[in-house]
């Protein structure tokens, strides 16, 4: 199973903090790959594949301003398509469905999402009917996604490794 995040809308300005917190997120809790559309956000892009070198992991990122040949060229190989957005459908109530596909495709916006994007999503999916940050959304499917067993992941590869402590930083190398 390939699980992929497409990054809608990424604005260079206002949105590179936020874009590299999806990245984190999405590469923290089980995503293989995010694509970030837009503006170029090669520095967003830049700062996540430093952290995967440092940290390890399988774990890609790229940009590619062309969300849309995406979003089809996702169809075109029956990936599934979940789009996360406050009025869709109740994560708990859908994503067992989504889980049982092979390739998934999660769409998290920036901007005022087309109205395209919903058209072709297989899934508009919900974590709450409240307004909301992209990044907690991402964070709360995936994790029912993975059913929390990606809390226990482990990334191959890592220079830097924290070992879980009550109290201060303790790194293994």
């Amino acid at each position: 199973m390939v699980v992929r995040v497409l990054r809608l809308g990424h604005r260079s300005e206002r949105d590179r903090r936020i874009t590299t917190h999806v990245c984190l997120v999405a590469r923290a809790f089980g995503a293989d790959e995010v694509v970030v559309s837009g503006e170029n956000a090669g520095e967003a892009v830049s700062s996540v594949e430093k952290i995967v070198l440092k940290w390890g992991g399988d774990f890609s990122v790229k940009f590619d301003k062309n969300w849309r040949k995406i979003l089809l060229g996702a169809k075109k190989k029956k990936h599934l398509i979940v789009h996360l957005t406050m009025y869709g459908e109740r994560v708990q109530d859908v994503v067992s469905a989504v889980r049982a596909s092979k390739d998934v495709l999660v769409v998290v916006g920036a901007e005022k999402v087309p109205r395209e994007v919903y058209e072709l999503a297989d899934y508009n999916v919900s974590v709450t009917s409240q307004p909301h940050s992209e990044v907690a959304a991402l964070a709360v499917f995936l994790h029912e996604f993975f059913e929390g067993k990606e809390l226990e992941k482990k990334f191959e590869g890592a220079k830097l490794k924290l070992i879980p402590s009550s109290r201060g930083k303790k790194f293994s190398e």
